[in-house]
């Protein structure tokens, strides 16, 4: 029942935030926040504001809660949400619900129906994934090659990309070993 899911859910989140606090660093596998924004859609006291698709507002406000609650503490723990959301499923409160978390999060990988069909694994839609704020992450270089694979990437057919990004990332040991073999390999753009 949509009322036990909202209770474990809540139940898992403070745990965590107590363990976070005490400087251990926890990591939430959320399937999915899809599915919990439906089970506060129903264990949540009506509102009077619809959103499309049956969405009640006020059923968003506990999971966007659950969402945000990821960090990262000066001198204690983390909290890492790794969550999962249905898309194209036919639901229209799926869509609404994707579309309240979408761009909140740090990263989004998409995956392809199609390309696991094939078995192609891991079935990444390479074009549609990526990471938010990654000049956080990389060297200006770094950020140059990066998105000068993804402009040759994005040229190729999703199941090419994905290929022909497994095979250039198995042949290297590390991040850095990678960036230089696309240097290398990668034709100029002018």
């Amino acid at each position: 029942p949509a009322d036990d899911h909202t209770t474990i859910a809540e139940l898992a989140i403070e745990r965590a935030k107590r363990l976070v606090e005490l400087g251990r660093d926890v990591v939430i596998l959320l399937d999915g926040i899809t599915r919990l924004g439906r089970a506060y859609n129903l264990a949540a006291p009506a509102s009077g504001r619809i959103l499309s698709g049956g969405v009640d507002s006020a059923a968003l406000y506990p999971p966007k809660k659950f969402f945000g609650a990821a960090r990262n503490i000066e001198d204690g723990g983390s909290l890492t949400i790794l969550a999962t959301a249905l898309i194209e499923t036919g639901s229209k409160m799926d869509e609404v619900i994707f579309e309240e978390f979408k761009g909140t999060g740090n990263m989004e990988l998409r995956l392809r129906r199609d390309l696991a069909d094939k078995r192609v694994f891991p079935a990444i839609d390479v074009a549609a994934s990526g990471t938010r704020r990654e000049e956080m992450l990389f060297t200006r270089e770094e950020l140059q090659i990066i998105w000068k694979l993804r402009r040759v990437l994005a040229s190729l057919d999703p199941q090419a990309a994905l290929e022909t990004l497994l095979s250039r990332m198995r042949k290297t040991e590390s991040n850095r070993e990678f960036l230089i073999q696309v240097t290398r390999t990668t034709p100029s753009q002018n």
